[in-house]
């Protein structure tokens, strides 16, 4: 079994053409027949002919906020097809959606029982099969996260959490993100950037969750521009895929109110991009929470070479429109009337709990309308 890089959650390879390690890999943890989850993009950019190994069956009808029912379909191909295991390729959509999927194979019904909020969490058992990520975007971090998140309707989407979701093995790869236009790199840097700040305001005592998410934030502000200006640029590539997995390693200290509203929103049958409405919310959350933790935020604004820390959440959103994204939710096509219904959801929702700000519904409908 080659040697990981590291082993911190879970045994990572990180090196540019990681992806050739899957074969042995493979074979190491005796299996032969795994479930390819990907998704119809990811077939199309050709990035599975590098996997380089038999796949029994794939299943890449996986939506861009992944569904209860996708999670059905993924079981049922794994049974059909006498799977043995899964390889997840692909941005957060599809890691989450096998995670999802491995842990459906062998828990029974309905999915959503296992969810953080339900109750879910004692649960959740090892008995299930291995699932080996491959992340193509630098973002998510899903690869090394111990949360799968699953739309299950209009405005609920839950996240399963356990020790053994976290995938058996990840194979980081910054090779395979060269090909990721600029927005979607733009999107998917400005999701790495949002955990990094959310994992270290988060009121929960563990220092070295927050010198990971403080080392992960200079990476990404660093490289952020010059991955979306040059994707061929493999160092930036790879510091951004370093960074995207920092932020996932610090998650055991919680999120915040950035991902309360965007989890309820990306649930909405628009599919808005995560990443792009973690990079809205980022500034506006900032505010916030600034007098709440305010060492924290001279802490970051030292990390990426500021003074002030009054000044990250002008300094963020700036960099969200130097990288072209948009500014507000209206830019989405997002309407008064689809945030309506989300206030309750948003303060339902479990990254609430670890915003350093106490916050309210109202709050929450508040930053919606502010954001908008």
């Amino acid at each position: 079994m080659p040697v990981p890089t590291m082993s911190y959650l879970t045994d990572i390879h990180f090196s540019p053409g990681a992806t050739a390690l899957v074969p042995e890999i493979l074979a190491e943890m005796g299996l032969n027949r795994p479930l390819l989850v990907t998704d119809t993009g990811i077939v199309t950019a050709g990035l599975v002919d590098r996997l380089s190994c038999g796949i029994a069956a794939t299943f890449s009808d996986v939506s861009p906020n992944p569904t209860q029912q996708n999670v059905r379909n993924g079981v049922s191909l794994f049974r059909d097809a006498r799977c043995d295991s899964i390889i997840a390729l692909g941005g957060g959509s599809p890691i989450d959606c096998a995670k999802a999927v491995s842990l459906m194979v062998t828990h029974k019904e309905p999915l959503e029982q296992y969810a953080l909020i339900r109750g879910g969490l004692p649960m959740i058992t090892a008995d299930k099969p291995a699932v080996i990520a491959i992340p193509t975007t630098s973002g998510t971090g899903s690869e090394v996260g111990r949360a799968s998140l699953i739309a299950f309707n209009d405005t609920t989407k839950l996240a399963i959490v356990g020790r053994s979701i976290i995938p058996d093995v990840a194979i980081c790869d910054p090779e395979l993100t060269t090909r990721l236009p600029a927005g979607l790199t733009a999107a998917t840097g400005m999701d790495a950037i949002s955990h990094c700040v959310e994992t270290f305001c988060s009121p929960k005592f563990n220092p070295v969750a927050d010198a990971i998410a403080l080392d992960g934030l200079q990476r990404a502000c660093s490289n952020l521009q010059a991955a979306v200006d040059e994707g061929t640029d493999l160092q930036a590539r790879s510091e951004m895929m370093m960074a995207s997995m920092q932020g996932a390693l610090a998650f055991q200290k919680g999120l915040g109110m950035i991902h309360s509203l965007s989890h309820p929103l990306g649930a909405i049958p628009k599919q808005l991009h995560h990443g792009t409405l973690n990079s809205i919310f980022l500034p506006h959350v900032l505010r916030f929470n600034a007098d709440a933790c305010p060492e924290k935020m001279v802490r970051m604004a030292n990390a990426i070479g500021m003074d002030e820390g009054k000044e990250l959440a002008d300094h963020f959103e700036n960099l969200a429109n130097k990288t072209g994204l948009p500014s507000r939710l209206s830019d989405l096509g997002t309407t008064a009337a689809d945030l309506t219904p989300l206030a309750e959801p948003a303060f339902a929702d479990h990254s609430t709990a670890t915003n350093p700000r106490p916050l309210t519904a109202d709050d929450c409908a508040a930053m919606y309308r502010a954001a908008l």
